[in-house]
């Protein structure tokens, strides 16, 4: 958790860290290191085997590479101040610094609702429209739409640092998360945040509901389409080929749901279940989207072998 301590709107931010266990911070470390580690590497490891495969040149695979570059960025978005205060009980931050890092939360975290929608486009015309496939999802048509991810999230979110610098900050001031969270700056302000809040609003709707929408009109979709379909191998291998971006939809959205859930209800929410919804929030996805897609499709299952397992079979001769 954060505070401001000074009543000037540029005044500097405070981690409070994980309350009542102050004490077991640096063993509480370890896991939250562990865990930000892997989430590193198997998002740079995903990265570097969609570059590397040729045959993983395909357009599933490269919204999957934009999902775990998006991963990366959030990891590295949160990673600073959990660790400054777990390892070195760094408890201040200037406010500009922590509307920055916001600024990067939110937008990455809209991107990545985004390229989740266009990896539901992408099932829905491999499902849906097989023989059109090639045709529809050309390189053009997904650097369009990973790029519109990106360009909606970058602007959308871009006004609410500014409009949150114009607010003053006063009294004990403390956040809930060990990094600059929305809802907790606008909690937060002194002055009237009427038109932030309701721009937040804003942004979410034309993000993650709509978004939401999509994709659950898209699996209603591919769900009408595959209970049509007379040969029954076939139906389970067309829902099969939607499990890897069903998962990842869940560990995305799960954790954002529960987290706005305990914000409606926070005053009877312990201040530890906060704080632990609010880091599962953001490294449950960068952690769990590149296992999930290292377990279940059989191109990753090859390139993993191949890059790894024959090769240091080659390089032990």
């Amino acid at each position: 958790m954060w505070s401001f301590n000074h009543t000037a709107s540029n005044s500097p931010t405070s981690f409070v860290g994980i309350p009542g266990l102050e004490a077991a911070q640096i063993w509480i470390s370890i896991p939250f290191c562990l865990l930000y580690f892997l989430a590193l590497v198997g998002n740079a490891l995903l990265l570097i085997l969609v570059k590397a495969e040729q045959n993983l040149h395909e357009p599933q695979f490269y919204f999957l590479a934009v999902l775990a570059l998006t991963d990366l960025g959030l990891s590295l978005s949160t990673m600073p101040s959990v660790l400054a205060i777990l390892w070195f009980s760094v408890h201040y931050i200037g406010l500009d610094v922590c509307l920055t890092q916001m600024f990067f939360i939110h937008a990455l975290s809209s991107v990545e609702s985004g390229v989740l929608v266009a990896m539901a486009f992408d099932r829905l015309v491999a499902v849906c429209a097989p023989l059109n496939y090639t045709r529809l999802l050309t390189h053009s048509t997904v650097a369009c739409l990973g790029g519109a991810a990106v360009i909606r999230g970058a602007t959308l979110v871009a006004p609410l640092p500014f409009l949150l610098r114009t607010l003053p900050f006063c009294g004990a001031n403390i956040l809930s998360h060990s990094y600059c969270y929305l809802p907790d700056m606008l909690n937060l302000a002194c002055g009237d945040a009427t038109f932030s809040a309701v721009y937040g609003l804003v942004f979410v709707f034309f993000t993650f509901a709509v978004d939401v929408v999509f994709i659950l009109a898209s699996y209603m979709k591919i769900l009408a389409t595959v209970i049509k379909l007379e040969n029954q191998d076939r139906n389970w291998k067309s829902l099969h080929t939607c499990a890897c971006h069903l998962c990842t939809v869940f560990v995305f959205y799960l954790p954002l749901i529960s987290l706005a859930v305990l914000y409606r209800y926070i005053q009877n929410t312990s201040p530890n279940v906060c704080t632990s919804m609010s880091n599962a929030y953001l490294l449950m996805t960068p952690l769990l989207s590149p296992l999930v897609y290292s377990l279940k499709p059989r191109q990753i299952q090859a390139a993993l072998h191949k890059q790894f397992w024959v090769q240091h079979v080659i390089a032990g001769e």
